[in-house]
């Protein structure tokens, strides 16, 4: 089983725990646990709907490649912690794990950077 917790834009932290043979990223599960995530872009690092901060287990997680980062450069709000939930599989580094979600404060639409309604 993998366990991790999720802290949402409420501030409230659940936690979550999936089987440790799903083939899915975590942008995946997190909506499939019903997190308002867009995933405008499908999961192929382009748009930063799925923007999350790693407040925990940061040096558990693969480092990110360079279409994660570049996208994440274009955001106001990212920092050494961020990282785009569609390029973290969930496997068993996620376990211990606590993430914030932060990709519906701010989209990126192309290259342009919108702030959401």
């Amino acid at each position: 089983m993998i366990s991790f917790q999720v802290k949402d834009i409420n501030s409230q932290f659940q936690k979550i725990e999936i089987p440790d043979y799903i083939n899915l990223s975590l942008m995946e599960v997190l909506k499939a646990w019903d997190y308002p995530i867009a995933a405008t872009c499908r999961g192929i690092a382009q748009c930063a709907t799925c923007h999350v901060v790693v407040l925990q287990g940061l040096d558990q997680l693969p480092e990110a490649g360079d279409n994660e980062i570049d996208t994440l450069d274009l955001l106001p709000d990212s920092d050494y912690k961020s990282r785009l939930a569609c390029q973290i599989k969930a496997t068993q580094q996620l376990n211990g794990c606590i993430f914030e979600i932060k990709g519906n404060r701010s989209l990126i639409c192309g290259t342009h950077l919108v702030s959401p309604q």
